[in-house]
């Protein structure tokens, strides 16, 4: 029997990881994203026992598997970066953030990959992203670390599926490295996913370039930005530059099951709306 397609958002973590699971229940979500810390901090409290035992109990109470659980690192951390010290900095913040998701019990870490500060080359900064992956993996068990494409605004890294599969192929654990596809991203960056024979071409490529063996997760978003205007910009399902089409696509396509679906909308008072419209895309005989 086939997986369900998990569908959920990003919810605050706010009063303590434990609420996350509280938050998306409340939606009607059967996936969620959080932050197990502050993510424009670098320093965190450690979790408590109480709050580990709590979060545990609410997913298990709630139905919430660590395959329906992805959850994201701080903004802060840079494994590209070309300094020292900054790239230690990074690292060591990783490392925490990987740790977080061992004593949750969590599957993945999703991360955005990094970028050169334009004072190095992308092949060197794509190394630097692998070997800050094979340094922190190797410290710890059980957590894939899951790249997620990125707009290519500035100076970032990941926003061809030539760059994600550059790093993948540099990790020496191929089992746990993966990749997180946001819409708005992929659009954003030059892959056209406006109607349905698009879609079909772009997850073609990404398949054949990446493989979906490694497709751990989605961010699903509209677009504010035009295709290819390089804008991580974030609109709700429907009202931005991509239109529907590939979110019924995605929703119609077994590829897409047993993986977290995530929204990163921008209105939170629609989520709901915006969760139970997927699922009416799936096919009638879910």
């Amino acid at each position: 029997m086939s997986k369900p397609y998990y569908i959920g958002a990003h919810v605050s973590a706010a009063g303590g990881v434990e609420n996350a699971p509280l938050n998306a229940a409340k939606l009607g979500a059967s996936a969620f994203a959080l932050f197990t810390k502050n993510q424009r901090r670098w320093e965190a409290k450690p979790l408590t026992t109480k709050n580990i035992t709590s979060f545990k109990e609410n997913c298990d109470r709630l139905g919430f598997t660590p395959e329906q659980i992805l959850p994201h690192d701080s903004y802060l951390i840079n494994l590209g970066h070309p300094e020292k010290e900054a790239l230690d900095k990074s690292r060591h913040a990783f490392l925490d953030e990987l740790k977080r998701c061992e004593q949750l019990g969590l599957k993945y870490l999703n991360f955005h990959p990094g970028s050169h500060l334009r004072k190095t080359s992308e092949t060197e900064c794509l190394a630097t992203i692998a070997q800050s992956l094979n340094w922190a993996l190797d410290q710890t068990q059980g957590v894939t670390a899951v790249i997620e494409n990125t707009a290519g605004q500035g100076s970032n890294l990941g926003h061809t599926f030539e760059q994600l599969a550059e790093i993948i192929d540099q990790v020496e654990d191929q089992s746990r490295v993966g990749v997180c596809l946001d819409t708005c991203h992929t659009f954003a960056a030059g892959y056209d996913l406006r109607t349905f024979q698009s879609s079909e071409q772009v997850f073609t490529a990404f398949d054949e370039t990446v493989g979906f063996e490694h497709l751990c997760g989605m961010h699903l978003n509209d677009s504010k930005g035009a295709l290819a205007s390089r804008l991580d910009r974030h609109h709700s399902l429907g009202q931005g530059e991509i239109g529907w089409d590939v979110f019924r696509f995605i929703m119609q396509d077994d590829r897409f099951r047993g993986i977290p679906l995530t929204l990163e909308t921008i209105d939170e008072t629609i989520w709901m709306e915006e969760i139970q419209t997927l699922r009416q895309f799936t096919r009638a005989d879910q």
